[in-house]
């Protein structure tokens, strides 16, 4: 099954002006405002580049886990969580590696308090807003609180004008997309059940946001 755009955009009606990578100035204005905002902002040229940002960010010994993102694999954190010469402790890997639904759910949630929680965003707002969101909950329950430290990997496309049209990158880029995705994977359509405005982070140093200058995700 792929996970990557082409394989849906062709068949999917989706809003391409809000899919478009911002100037440099943009970029400039967007890192700003997020930086008031609390979060640390890394500008990664390459999703190789990125992929070496996370890397050096997790210590040896971390728990770590991650919620699904097509950015994600896209720079290839999740091949290298599951496959890669790491010290981590994979929590990704535990949890899927149980056969009981219900156990395999408790140890879903737990997880959401990893040390270190990795996921991406549907959006960026210029004015340093970041929104995200799924049908379950399962990648964005970790955002607000539960995980120790926060990186949150997004391609530059995903970056807009500000939080009006960053909801509607949600509804009318990320959304149809992921829908097309999910009845492929899953059989089933998506849903913007669980939807997170990520204002503000208020923890010094917890959330980092690694904006790559690529078109990435949905």
């Amino acid at each position: 099954m792929s996970q990557d755009k082409a394989a849906y955009a062709d068949d999917v009606s989706y809003d391409e002006s809000l899919d478009e990578l911002p100037t440099d100035d943009e970029l400039d204005e967007t890192v700003s405002n997020l930086e008031s905002r609390g979060f640390e902002v890394v500008v990664a040229d390459t999703a190789e580049d990125a992929l070496a940002e996370l890397k050096s960010r997790i210590p040896a010994g971390a728990s770590v886990m991650n919620g699904h993102s097509t950015t994600l694999e896209e720079v290839g954190f999740a091949d290298y969580l599951m496959e890669g010469d790491h010290d981590w402790e994979n929590l990704h890997a535990e949890v899927f590696d149980i056969d009981d639904d219900a156990e395999r759910a408790r140890a879903r949630r737990e997880a959401q308090t990893a040390e270190y929680f990795l996921g991406g965003v549907n959006a960026v707002a210029q004015s340093g807003e970041l929104v995200a969101a799924d049908a379950s909950g399962s990648r964005v329950g970790a955002y607000p609180f539960a995980a120790e430290n926060l990186l949150l990997v997004t391609g530059a496309n995903k970056v807009v004008a500000d939080l009006d049209a960053a909801l509607d990158r949600l509804e009318n880029v990320a959304y149809p997309l992921e829908d097309a995705r999910a009845q492929e994977a899953y059989g089933v359509g998506s849903a913007i059940a669980k939807q997170l405005i990520y204002r503000y982070e208020n923890d010094e140093g917890r959330t980092t946001v690694v904006l790559v200058r690529e078109q990435l995700g949905y």
